[in-house]
């Protein structure tokens, strides 16, 4: 039986990708349809305590705000490069892709504690984008058609960006020094002198998640500019490039 073309493309989407970028859409249509209120959703070590609402853990990273440009803006991001990441350098490791979503999140509940932020969606976003562009350094990026840079500069754009409409900058340092923590922890520290891995997986995990061999044929999808717009995207090249 054939699928949809859209249900098909869902289906293609890597699996965590589509669990997290679903998750968050599935949390906003229940706040703008009233079932649940944000004041359910956000990070309060308190309520986590003593009235045991574990679910705020979880919830704080599934909420970006009511549907507008900041949701649709966080979503693109987080869908984009979230994708990038599962697609491209943690292809057939989705063990240590659900291991840096952990380890992302425990750092980022620990700062919450002591700068007080009641959502981190937004901070999860830019540690996929800083994870990302550290990994990519030698892409070249274009931001809604004003300037050009290297990739690793991007999660510093975005900073200036919500610097610009007015928004705390807080939650950007937070996702900016948890993307900076997880990669020298995997990408830096391990290739020095007497390095080694840190954040490793039981193999008993690894074999929980990546029990399918790798199909050989497969291609990452091209990077294209999700819905139309050119936040963040590759400019084309020049002439003679």
């Amino acid at each position: 039986m054939a699928l949809h073309p859209l249900v098909e493309e869902y289906l293609n989407i890597p699996p965590v990708t589509r669990a997290y970028t679903t998750a968050c859409i599935l949390t906003t249509l229940a706040v703008q349809l009233d079932l649940v209120s944000p004041f359910q959703l956000y990070f309060n070590p308190n309520l986590i305590v003593t009235h045991f609402q574990v679910w705020r853990i979880v919830t704080t990273f599934l909420f970006f705000g009511p549907v507008g440009f900041t949701f649709l803006f966080n979503l693109i991001f987080t869908y984009r490069y979230c994708r990038y990441l599962e697609d491209g350098s943690f292809r057939g490791r989705t063990a240590d892709f659900v291991l840096m979503f952990a380890f992302g999140a425990a750092c980022m509940v620990l700062c919450a504690l002591v700068v007080n932020l009641l959502f981190l969606g937004q901070a999860f976003t830019i540690m996929l984008v800083y994870v990302w562009s550290r990994r990519n350094r030698d892409i070249r990026m274009n931001f809604f058609g004003l300037m050009n840079f290297q990739a690793p500069y991007l999660p510093w754009v975005l900073l200036g960006f919500s610097l610009l409409l007015g928004n705390s900058i807080a939650v950007d340092i937070m996702g900016i020094a948890v993307g900076h923590a997880y990669f020298f922890l995997e990408d830096v520290f391990p290739n020095q002198p007497g390095g080694f891995r840190i954040l490793q997986v039981p193999r008993s995990i690894v074999a929980l998640f990546e029990g399918a061999p790798l199909d050989p044929t497969y291609a990452p999808p091209p990077e294209e500019r999700p819905g139309g717009f050119d936040w963040g995207a590759r400019p084309p090249p020049a002439d003679g490039q």
